[in-house]
């Protein structure tokens, strides 16, 4: 009895020692549960930080090129590249064949001619643009951008050579509204009804200052003011050589037409008794290898335009007097028209003009270069078609039917042109 109980007390009390062992494994195995449990809500908060910095990326980088609205393909910039929307892009080219009959030369000529132009506009600030046009051409002729197809000297399939054609300030003030201040080499401010070239080529940029002034007078009633002072040659030893150009017109529009009428006065400054390289004297007066005349020109001119079955006409005419001449051969005018504007696809133009332009009346190297081949003492016709055969590709043919040196021999000029031009 005594044996069974002492073997009954052996085994409670091995009983209670693995339960104190168990015990022991237990509170440790939750001790260990509870440390992984800390690691592992560690390891989640880590990991949802991660994910919320990687949303916070993906949507600021969204926000940067996100469309500006529903339904367009425009995109904000960062500001780092803001810039890029103050400036545009524009150009053409154009290719070219012309056939030419003068009888002042002993045989015809053909010839394939291409134009290159790019220009590009900077806005400073709401008040002031830079504008900037690199072209073909040629150093030695400022009324002519174009580029003759294997015209080298030395080398075929020669590169071709490109200028700086514009480079010039625009100061449009806030508190002056049609303002226009121009500094640099610029396009030609002055208007030219019919885009006639009587006067100045339409490839001239002339270089100095200028200003053009435009505000209406009533809502049918316009008037602008142009005036420029340009150096043609500057001396260190003698007088530059200077245009001053002053322009007025005034434009009334009715409900289908309107008319236009303004005069322009442009003084060349120190011209007689020189020679201007660039600016050949064809066909005005020389003594001895100089300009025998000054220049003082004083045009007049008009339009009208209407329509006649929906298409726009324009009827125009200009007048030129060199006050200054020294000679009868002072005189020049020019009358033309225009029928439809080429502008959609499928769309066409018509033109003409006829003009007389004596020795003396205006300066042979700045006027239009293909008229009588370039110059003065002539006269003749000039016929144009354009016809727009897609969005931004045109193509067009002038013929000019001319008389050069007039005064004396009468020779006959022909010339046809035959032109693609690509806008962008």
């Amino acid at each position: 009895m005594r044996t069974w109980r002492v073997f009954v007390a052996a085994v409670f009390v091995c009983m209670a020692q693995a339960s104190l062992v168990a015990a022991d494994e237990v509170a440790q195995l939750k001790e260990q549960l509870t440390e992984q449990s800390k690691l592992l809500g560690q390891m989640q908060e880590k990991l949802e930080q991660m994910e919320a910095d990687q949303a916070k990326q993906k949507s600021l980088a969204a926000a940067q090129v996100a469309p500006v609205s529903e339904g367009t393909d425009e995109l904000v910039l960062p500001e780092g590249l803001k810039w890029i929307e103050n400036i545009t892009w524009g150009g053409d080219l154009r290719y070219r064949h012309e056939s030419i009959d003068d009888d002042t030369k002993s045989t015809d000529r053909d010839r394939h001619r291409i134009r290159a132009r790019l220009k590009m506009k900077a806005k400073v600030n709401d008040e002031w643009d830079a504008i900037f046009r690199l072209a073909s051409g040629s150093s030695d002729s400022p009324t002519s951008t174009n580029q003759t197809l294997g015209d080298s000297a030395s080398d075929s399939f020669s590169s071709k050579e490109i200028w700086l054609d514009w480079a010039y300030a625009d100061y449009h003030p806030a508190c002056i509204e049609g303002l226009n201040v121009l500094l640099g080499k610029m396009g030609n401010p002055f208007y030219r009804v019919g885009k006639n070239q009587m006067i100045f080529d339409g490839d001239l940029s002339p270089e100095g200052a200028a200003a053009t002034y435009e505000w209406d007078l009533s809502e049918s009633t316009s008037v602008e003011l142009a005036g420029g002072s340009y150096w043609v040659r500057e001396r260190s030893t003698d007088a530059d050589t200077s245009i001053f150009g002053a322009q007025g017109l005034v434009k009334h529009t009715f409900s289908d037409s309107h008319v236009l009428g303004g005069v322009s006065y442009y003084d060349f400054g120190n011209i007689e008794g020189q020679s201007l390289s660039g600016v050949s004297a064809k066909g005005n007066t020389l003594s001895n290898g100089v300009f025998a005349n000054d220049y003082d020109i004083l045009e007049a001119f008009g339009e009208y335009g209407f329509a006649v079955a929906d298409m726009p006409v324009a009827v125009y005419g200009s007048y030129v007097n060199n006050t200054a001449a020294s000679t009868s051969q002072d005189t020049g005018w020019l009358v033309g028209a225009k029928l439809n504007k080429a502008k959609k696809p499928g769309s066409w133009e018509a033109s003409y003009n006829y003009r007389d332009v004596e020795a003396d009346a205006v300066v042979g190297g700045i006027n239009d270069s293909d008229f009588i081949g370039g110059g003065t003492d002539g006269r003749g016709h000039v016929f144009g078609f354009k016809y727009q055969v897609s969005k931004n590709v045109q193509a067009g043919v002038h013929y000019f039917l001319n008389e050069k040196n007039a005064s004396s021999t009468e020779d006959d000029f022909r010339l046809l042109q035959v032109d693609l031009v690509l806008k962008f």
